[in-house]
Protein backbone atom coordinates (compact mmCIF):
# COMPACT_ATOMS: atom_id res chain seq x y z
CA UNK A 1 0.00 0.00 0.00
CA UNK A 2 1.19 3.25 -1.05
CA UNK A 3 0.58 6.35 0.52
CA UNK A 4 0.49 9.68 -1.38
CA UNK A 5 0.85 13.18 -0.05
CA UNK A 6 -0.70 15.75 -2.25
CA UNK A 7 -0.28 19.57 -1.67
CA UNK A 8 -2.35 22.47 -2.63
CA UNK A 9 -2.79 25.66 -2.08
CA UNK A 10 -6.13 25.32 0.46
CA UNK A 11 -4.13 22.46 2.49
CA UNK A 12 -2.53 18.89 1.98
CA UNK A 13 -3.97 15.91 2.13
CA UNK A 14 -3.16 12.64 2.08
CA UNK A 15 -3.98 10.40 -0.31
CA UNK A 16 -4.20 6.64 0.38
CA UNK A 17 -3.39 5.03 -3.86
CA UNK A 18 -4.28 1.45 -2.51
CA UNK A 19 -6.08 0.15 -5.43
CA UNK A 20 -7.75 -3.42 -4.13
CA UNK A 21 -11.24 -4.46 -4.00
CA UNK A 22 -13.65 -1.60 -3.95
CA UNK A 23 -16.08 -2.05 -0.74
CA UNK A 24 -18.04 -0.08 1.70
CA UNK A 25 -17.52 -0.28 5.11
CA UNK A 26 -20.12 -0.70 8.10
CA UNK A 27 -18.02 1.40 10.23
CA UNK A 28 -14.93 3.44 11.39
CA UNK A 29 -12.80 3.59 14.08
CA UNK A 30 -12.41 6.72 15.51
CA UNK A 31 -8.43 6.93 17.11
CA UNK A 32 -8.61 9.96 19.10
CA UNK A 33 -7.14 12.59 20.19
CA UNK A 34 -4.43 10.69 22.13
CA UNK A 35 -3.32 6.79 23.35
CA UNK A 36 -1.65 7.91 26.71
CA UNK A 37 -4.43 6.61 29.11
CA UNK A 38 -2.96 9.03 32.07
CA UNK A 39 -3.93 11.98 29.42
CA UNK A 40 -7.25 10.18 28.67
CA UNK A 41 -9.00 10.73 32.23
CA UNK A 42 -7.16 14.19 32.29
CA UNK A 43 -8.88 15.65 28.71
CA UNK A 44 -12.04 13.36 29.73
CA UNK A 45 -12.70 15.36 32.80
CA UNK A 46 -11.51 18.85 31.12
CA UNK A 47 -13.89 18.18 27.95
CA UNK A 48 -17.07 16.91 30.08
CA UNK A 49 -16.70 20.35 32.08
CA UNK A 50 -16.28 22.15 29.19
CA UNK A 51 -19.04 20.61 26.87
CA UNK A 52 -21.62 21.26 30.18
CA UNK A 53 -20.81 24.93 30.39
CA UNK A 54 -21.79 24.93 26.76
CA UNK A 55 -24.85 23.15 26.96
CA UNK A 56 -25.78 25.49 29.52
CA UNK A 57 -24.98 28.92 28.44
CA UNK A 58 -26.24 28.28 25.14
CA UNK A 59 -29.23 26.63 26.34
CA UNK A 60 -29.78 29.52 28.96
CA UNK A 61 -29.03 32.14 26.28
CA UNK A 62 -31.80 30.41 23.11
CA UNK A 63 -34.22 30.33 26.44
CA UNK A 64 -33.36 34.08 28.00
CA UNK A 65 -34.22 35.24 24.91
CA UNK A 66 -37.09 33.51 24.21
CA UNK A 67 -39.01 34.11 27.64
CA UNK A 68 -38.14 37.70 27.77
CA UNK A 69 -40.03 40.11 25.45
CA UNK A 70 -37.73 43.15 26.02
CA UNK A 71 -35.05 40.52 24.39
CA UNK A 72 -37.67 39.89 21.08
CA UNK A 73 -35.24 41.89 18.69
CA UNK A 74 -33.34 41.57 15.24
CA UNK A 75 -30.18 41.58 17.23
CA UNK A 76 -31.17 38.72 19.94
CA UNK A 77 -33.10 36.76 17.19
CA UNK A 78 -29.72 35.91 15.52
CA UNK A 79 -27.51 36.08 18.42
CA UNK A 80 -30.04 33.12 19.71
CA UNK A 81 -29.02 31.38 16.46
CA UNK A 82 -26.28 31.57 16.74
CA UNK A 83 -26.53 29.78 20.09
CA UNK A 84 -28.29 27.22 18.22
CA UNK A 85 -25.63 26.39 16.43
CA UNK A 86 -22.64 26.30 18.72
CA UNK A 87 -24.98 24.10 20.73
CA UNK A 88 -25.69 21.71 17.70
CA UNK A 89 -21.60 20.99 15.99
CA UNK A 90 -20.47 21.10 19.44
CA UNK A 91 -23.02 18.73 20.21
CA UNK A 92 -22.40 16.12 17.03
CA UNK A 93 -18.58 16.22 18.12
CA UNK A 94 -18.74 15.64 21.85
CA UNK A 95 -20.66 13.32 23.39
CA UNK A 96 -19.31 11.12 20.85
CA UNK A 97 -15.49 12.41 21.85
CA UNK A 98 -16.00 12.01 25.75
CA UNK A 99 -17.17 8.75 24.97
CA UNK A 100 -14.43 7.15 22.74
CA UNK A 101 -12.08 8.94 25.52
CA UNK A 102 -12.69 6.03 28.26
CA UNK A 103 -14.12 3.32 25.72
CA UNK A 104 -12.54 0.22 24.45
CA UNK A 105 -14.44 -0.02 21.19
CA UNK A 106 -14.29 3.39 19.26
CA UNK A 107 -16.03 2.28 16.48
CA UNK A 108 -19.11 4.41 14.83
CA UNK A 109 -21.09 3.15 11.88
CA UNK A 110 -20.71 4.42 8.17
CA UNK A 111 -24.19 5.95 8.80
CA UNK A 112 -23.68 7.48 11.87
CA UNK A 113 -20.12 9.27 10.36
CA UNK A 114 -21.66 10.59 7.61
CA UNK A 115 -24.74 11.84 10.25
CA UNK A 116 -22.08 13.70 12.51
CA UNK A 117 -19.76 15.22 9.42
CA UNK A 118 -22.69 16.32 8.12
CA UNK A 119 -24.42 18.31 11.34
CA UNK A 120 -20.84 19.19 12.06
CA UNK A 121 -20.08 20.70 8.61
CA UNK A 122 -23.93 22.31 8.51
CA UNK A 123 -23.98 24.35 11.50
CA UNK A 124 -20.25 25.20 10.60
CA UNK A 125 -21.15 26.85 7.45
CA UNK A 126 -24.15 28.54 8.82
CA UNK A 127 -22.36 30.35 11.88
CA UNK A 128 -20.04 31.71 9.26
CA UNK A 129 -22.58 33.29 7.38
CA UNK A 130 -24.49 34.08 10.38
CA UNK A 131 -22.00 36.13 11.31
CA UNK A 132 -21.80 38.31 8.25
CA UNK A 133 -25.51 38.84 8.73
CA UNK A 134 -25.14 39.98 12.04
CA UNK A 135 -22.94 42.46 10.82
CA UNK A 136 -25.20 43.60 8.58
CA UNK A 137 -27.83 43.81 11.36
CA UNK A 138 -25.35 46.30 13.67
CA UNK A 139 -25.08 48.53 11.00
CA UNK A 140 -29.15 49.05 10.52
CA UNK A 141 -29.13 49.31 14.76
CA UNK A 142 -26.20 51.85 14.57
CA UNK A 143 -26.85 54.04 11.37
CA UNK A 144 -30.60 54.32 12.13
CA UNK A 145 -31.93 53.28 15.16
CA UNK A 146 -35.52 54.83 15.30
CA UNK A 147 -36.28 52.54 12.11
CA UNK A 148 -33.88 49.66 12.66
CA UNK A 149 -37.42 47.47 13.52
CA UNK A 150 -38.66 48.32 10.10
CA UNK A 151 -35.85 47.99 8.24
CA UNK A 152 -34.93 44.66 10.00
CA UNK A 153 -38.08 43.06 9.94
CA UNK A 154 -39.30 39.92 11.44
CA UNK A 155 -40.04 38.65 8.02
CA UNK A 156 -36.48 39.66 6.48
CA UNK A 157 -34.65 38.07 10.04
CA UNK A 158 -36.65 35.30 9.24
CA UNK A 159 -36.02 34.92 5.23
CA UNK A 160 -32.10 35.71 6.01
CA UNK A 161 -31.81 33.06 8.66
CA UNK A 162 -33.14 30.50 6.20
CA UNK A 163 -30.99 31.57 3.97
CA UNK A 164 -28.31 31.01 6.10
CA UNK A 165 -29.57 27.40 6.57
CA UNK A 166 -30.17 26.50 3.18
CA UNK A 167 -26.98 27.43 2.20
CA UNK A 168 -25.15 25.73 5.37
CA UNK A 169 -27.40 22.11 4.58
CA UNK A 170 -26.40 22.47 0.82
CA UNK A 171 -23.04 23.19 1.24
CA UNK A 172 -22.81 19.82 4.04
CA UNK A 173 -25.04 17.76 2.04
CA UNK A 174 -22.57 18.14 -1.41
CA UNK A 175 -19.81 17.49 1.23
CA UNK A 176 -21.14 14.38 2.83
CA UNK A 177 -21.99 12.69 -0.50
CA UNK A 178 -18.99 13.26 -2.11
CA UNK A 179 -16.69 11.85 1.24
CA UNK A 180 -18.77 8.83 1.82
CA UNK A 181 -19.31 8.15 -2.22
CA UNK A 182 -15.60 7.19 -1.96
CA UNK A 183 -14.41 3.48 -1.89
CA UNK A 184 -12.33 2.40 1.09
CA UNK A 185 -10.08 -0.79 0.16
CA UNK A 186 -7.95 -1.07 3.29
CA UNK A 187 -7.89 0.24 6.69
CA UNK A 188 -10.63 1.65 8.22
CA UNK A 189 -9.03 3.18 11.06
CA UNK A 190 -9.82 7.33 11.15
CA UNK A 191 -6.92 9.23 12.82
CA UNK A 192 -9.29 11.88 14.59
CA UNK A 193 -11.56 11.92 17.16
CA UNK A 194 -14.57 12.32 14.42
CA UNK A 195 -15.12 11.56 11.28
CA UNK A 196 -13.81 15.04 8.49
CA UNK A 197 -12.74 14.52 4.99
CA UNK A 198 -9.00 14.66 5.28
CA UNK A 199 -8.39 11.61 7.33
CA UNK A 200 -11.21 9.79 5.22
CA UNK A 201 -9.57 11.15 1.80
CA UNK A 202 -6.30 9.02 3.70
CA UNK A 203 -7.91 5.73 3.89
CA UNK A 204 -9.73 6.24 0.77
CA UNK A 205 -8.27 4.21 -2.57
CA UNK A 206 -10.47 6.31 -4.71
CA UNK A 207 -9.52 9.19 -6.72
CA UNK A 208 -10.00 12.13 -4.34
CA UNK A 209 -9.33 14.65 -6.93
CA UNK A 210 -13.28 16.07 -6.93
CA UNK A 211 -12.74 15.90 -3.31
CA UNK A 212 -10.53 18.44 -3.11
CA UNK A 213 -11.38 20.78 -5.74
CA UNK A 214 -14.60 20.63 -4.34
CA UNK A 215 -13.63 21.62 -0.68
CA UNK A 216 -11.37 24.24 -1.80
CA UNK A 217 -13.80 26.06 -4.35
CA UNK A 218 -16.98 26.01 -1.41
CA UNK A 219 -14.94 26.52 1.68
CA UNK A 220 -12.96 29.43 -0.36
CA UNK A 221 -16.53 30.82 -2.25
CA UNK A 222 -17.98 30.52 1.49
CA UNK A 223 -15.06 32.47 3.11
CA UNK A 224 -14.85 35.21 0.27
CA UNK A 225 -18.25 35.94 0.47
CA UNK A 226 -18.79 35.73 4.48
CA UNK A 227 -15.17 38.11 4.35
CA UNK A 228 -16.49 40.38 1.60
CA UNK A 229 -19.89 40.38 3.46
CA UNK A 230 -18.05 41.93 6.84
CA UNK A 231 -16.00 44.23 5.48
CA UNK A 232 -18.50 46.24 3.45
CA UNK A 233 -20.62 46.23 6.38
CA UNK A 234 -18.08 47.55 8.57
CA UNK A 235 -17.10 50.10 6.24
CA UNK A 236 -20.64 51.51 6.77
CA UNK A 237 -21.06 51.00 10.17
CA UNK A 238 -17.49 53.13 10.94
CA UNK A 239 -19.08 55.92 8.67
CA UNK A 240 -22.20 55.76 10.87
CA UNK A 241 -20.37 55.60 14.44
CA UNK A 242 -18.11 58.91 13.67
CA UNK A 243 -21.80 60.80 12.49
CA UNK A 244 -23.02 60.21 16.33
CA UNK A 245 -22.28 63.32 18.36
CA UNK A 246 -22.86 61.78 21.62
CA UNK A 247 -19.54 60.03 23.14
CA UNK A 248 -22.22 57.57 25.01
CA UNK A 249 -23.37 56.95 21.98
CA UNK A 250 -20.10 56.39 20.28
CA UNK A 251 -18.93 53.99 23.20
CA UNK A 252 -22.33 51.97 22.71
CA UNK A 253 -21.64 51.63 19.32
CA UNK A 254 -18.52 50.43 19.47
CA UNK A 255 -19.04 47.96 22.28
CA UNK A 256 -21.49 46.05 20.31
CA UNK A 257 -18.93 46.24 17.92
CA UNK A 258 -15.81 45.04 19.56
CA UNK A 259 -18.24 41.84 20.95
CA UNK A 260 -19.44 40.65 17.62
CA UNK A 261 -15.86 41.66 16.04
CA UNK A 262 -14.07 39.08 18.69
CA UNK A 263 -16.23 36.11 18.07
CA UNK A 264 -15.82 36.74 14.06
CA UNK A 265 -11.72 37.17 14.58
CA UNK A 266 -11.88 33.64 16.84
CA UNK A 267 -14.78 32.16 14.86
CA UNK A 268 -12.61 33.38 11.52
CA UNK A 269 -8.87 32.92 12.43
CA UNK A 270 -9.49 28.89 13.29
CA UNK A 271 -11.41 28.30 9.93
CA UNK A 272 -8.97 30.22 8.10
CA UNK A 273 -5.78 28.52 9.70
CA UNK A 274 -7.08 25.16 9.47
CA UNK A 275 -8.26 25.59 5.72
CA UNK A 276 -5.85 27.63 4.40
CA UNK A 277 -2.21 27.53 6.37
CA UNK A 278 0.94 27.26 4.57
CA UNK A 279 1.05 23.53 3.39
CA UNK A 280 4.48 22.37 4.56
CA UNK A 281 3.36 22.75 8.09
CA UNK A 282 -0.11 20.51 7.80
CA UNK A 283 -0.18 17.72 10.31
CA UNK A 284 -3.11 15.46 11.48
CA UNK A 285 -2.38 16.34 14.93
CA UNK A 286 -2.45 20.30 14.58
CA UNK A 287 -5.54 19.28 12.43
CA UNK A 288 -6.62 17.79 15.77
CA UNK A 289 -5.76 20.65 18.30
CA UNK A 290 -7.38 23.39 15.84
CA UNK A 291 -10.68 20.95 15.40
CA UNK A 292 -10.94 20.75 18.81
CA UNK A 293 -10.41 24.45 19.43
CA UNK A 294 -13.69 25.26 17.38
CA UNK A 295 -15.86 22.46 18.27
CA UNK A 296 -15.63 22.69 22.07
CA UNK A 297 -13.69 25.72 23.01
CA UNK A 298 -15.27 28.56 20.30
CA UNK A 299 -18.90 27.45 21.60
CA UNK A 300 -17.95 28.17 24.92
CA UNK A 301 -16.33 31.69 24.64
CA UNK A 302 -19.27 32.43 22.42
CA UNK A 303 -22.07 33.29 25.11
CA UNK A 304 -19.21 34.57 27.32
CA UNK A 305 -18.34 37.16 24.63
CA UNK A 306 -21.43 38.16 22.88
CA UNK A 307 -24.16 37.49 25.46
CA UNK A 308 -23.03 37.71 29.21
CA UNK A 309 -21.18 40.90 28.69
CA UNK A 310 -24.29 41.98 26.79
CA UNK A 311 -26.37 45.02 28.42
CA UNK A 312 -29.97 43.30 27.32
CA UNK A 313 -29.09 39.96 28.31
CA UNK A 314 -27.45 41.02 31.86
CA UNK A 315 -30.96 43.31 32.58
CA UNK A 316 -32.89 39.89 31.74
CA UNK A 317 -30.91 37.64 34.11
CA UNK A 318 -31.47 40.39 36.73
CA UNK A 319 -35.12 39.77 36.42
CA UNK A 320 -35.38 36.44 35.89
CA UNK A 321 -33.33 36.49 38.65
CA UNK A 322 -36.26 38.29 40.99
CA UNK A 323 -38.89 36.86 40.07
CA UNK A 324 -37.46 33.47 41.66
Amino acid sequence: MAIEIQKQQGGVYLRNTYRGNCSSLDEFILLGITDNPEMKVVLFTTFLLVYLIILLANLGTIILIRVDTQLHTPMYFFLSHLSFCDLCYSTAIGPKMLVDLLAEDKSISTVGCALQFFTLCAFVDSECLLLAVMAYDIYHAISNPLLYTVNMSSQLCFLLMAGVYLVGTADALIHTTLAFSLCFCGSNEINHFFCDVPPLLLISCSDTEANELVTFTIVGFIELSTISGLLVSYCYIISSVLKIRSADGRSKAFSTCASHLTAVAIFQGTQLFLYFHPSSSYSLDQDKMTSLFYTLVNPRLNPLIYSLKNKGVNEALEKLKKKR
